[in-house]
């Protein structure tokens, strides 16, 4: 396998110096060594900063700066990274293993791929070994997309160039961008999306997607507006998008 190819990861983060520092050092444990380590902050107040700055290596990217939410930061890090392969690795998230980048470069190697996910667990914020909830993608058909199916956004990586072609996130949203982009993404069929079928990230609860009721239906609406902007219909997928989550929960269930 060629070691030419080159991974970014990039981290979004704001007042994160509580679990960004683990979140680094999954990354600088992967086996795989072409890696370029993109992170935004967004002004943090705390000492997100500090601990970043710590744990980077030279080569990596930082950059520390107001930002109009979460998406321009993801926009910001895809514009500034120079990587094959583009992934993204929240503050609070952390690779499963130490092989999931050498597992995801494996797939690169055909150059008909241009989009790889795999699966996802969430975790406790407080102890990442207690799963709460098992994201198991599935293999990747078009047709899925009219059921609200996605991959798990954390779990995703695609070739830098085919986010220059399709664009980046769209700010419009504040909390179901990925969810958009994605739907773009995988609806153009000029490219191979491949399924990694195991656990890449692991993800603490209690994000914007995952906390109050309130953002719980502010995300449904904005999920309905990226579904009728993508050709979509709400009535069809949002239901069915829900309801897959119960089979996440029983999974997990089962698995205890």
């Amino acid at each position: 396998m060629s070691e030419q190819l080159k991974i970014s990861v990039v981290t979004a983060c704001f007042n994160s110096e509580a679990t960004i520092g683990e979140a680094i050092a999954t990354l600088k444990r992967q086996t795989w060594k072409n890696i370029e380590h993109v992170v935004i902050d967004g002004a943090s107040k705390d000492n997100t900063v500090d601990v970043a700055k710590a744990t980077l290596h030279n080569n990596d990217v930082f950059i520390s700066e107001p930002d109009k939410g979460i998406y321009d930061a993801l926009n910001k890090g895809v514009a500034n990274s120079t990587g094959d392969i583009v992934g993204f690795l929240h503050s609070d998230d952390l690779y499963a293993h130490d092989e999931v980048l050498a597992q995801v470069a494996r797939y690169f190697e055909d150059p008909a791929v241009g989009a790889v996910y795999g699966d996802l667990q969430y975790v406790s914020a407080t102890d990442t070994d207690h799963i709460i909830r098992h994201w198991k993608s599935g293999k990747f058909k078009h047709k899925k997309l009219k059921y609200g199916w996605m991959p798990p956004h954390p779990t995703f990586f695609m070739r830098r160039e085919l986010y220059e072609v399709m664009g980046g996130f769209d700010l419009q949203y504040r909390i179901a961008g990925d969810y958009d982009a994605l739907l773009r993404y995988l609806s153009n069929d000029n490219f191979k999306v491949c399924y990694l079928p195991e656990v890449l990230v692991k993800m603490r609860v209690g994000g914007a997607s995952n906390g109050s009721f309130k953002q719980i239906v502010r995300k449904s609406l904005e999920d309905i507006a990226a579904m009728r902007k993508n050709g979509v219909n709400p009535f069809l997928a949002l239901p069915y998008k829900n309801v897959s989550k119960i089979s996440q929960f029983m999974r997990t269930a089962v698995q205890k």
